[in-house]
């Protein structure tokens, strides 16, 4: 598992361009951080109050005082900014994010995303995403193609909504999925799956894009 999230952080890294000013959610989102190419200047958000945010440390070279929003060790570029948390939501709910990258347990064909609750269940609770996915230009989500072999893109979530419409693409091990007015395109597809794979592990009805490519792992 460890190793197909690694591909699906590894590809994700390659959306982000010179310039970009992003957000990582926590867990598998924050490995993309790690992948980011050094040719590639970009300046990551954290929503517990930084910008400048790196990949994660070298063990035994831990600094405490430097977490992501998880709790999670990280490091941080040179130009660091740290502030308090009303500026750090004032960037998110102004616009001011490119993009950000988030987990989820249900997305629909329309782009509604569920990713904060399991009613009954205990989990983290809503966190930065809702105000993340309003807030940043473009909406990638990084998770699993499913849970346990229960469909996670379906027509319709059945989960609590974090948004509506929100989600713009979505990445899983299985391939590169986009968000369109007509319905969830397949633009890239891993090659250790085929056509018939990734619709079998699919709640909705599949689109696949007429120029579709080979997922890349490097």
């Amino acid at each position: 598992m460890a190793d197909l999230k690694e591909r699906i952080a590894k590809r994700i890294a390659k959306e982000f361009k010179n310039g970009d000013f992003g957000n990582l959610g926590i867990g598998l989102p924050t490995m993309v951080a790690n992948y980011i190419p050094s040719d590639v200047d970009v300046i990551l958000h954290s929503e517990n109050g930084f910008a400048g945010l790196a990949g994660a440390p070298e063990a035994g070279k831990e600094d405490v005082d430097v977490v992501n929003a998880g709790g999670a060790y990280v490091t941080a570029i040179d130009r660091v900014n740290y502030f308090d948390s009303a500026t750090s939501f004032g960037l998110v709910r102004g616009g001011h994010l490119d993009i950000t990258v988030l987990g989820a347990m249900q997305v629909a064909e329309n782009g509604d995303l569920a990713n904060w609750i399991v009613p009954g269940a205990k989990v983290a609770g809503m966190g930065g995403a809702m105000d993340l996915v309003v807030g940043a230009k473009k909406v990638i989500i990084a998770m699993l193609h499913t849970q346990k072999g229960a469909h996670k893109i379906l027509e319709k979530c059945t989960l609590p909504l974090t948004a509506q419409k929100c989600v713009n693409l979505i990445v899983t091990e299985m391939g590169v999925m986009e968000v369109t007015p007509e319905g969830i395109a397949v633009t890239e597809l891993h090659p250790d799956y085929s056509k018939e794979d990734i619709q079998a592990a699919t709640g909705c009805k599949l689109i696949f894009s007429p120029d579709l490519k080979v997922m890349e792992e490097e």
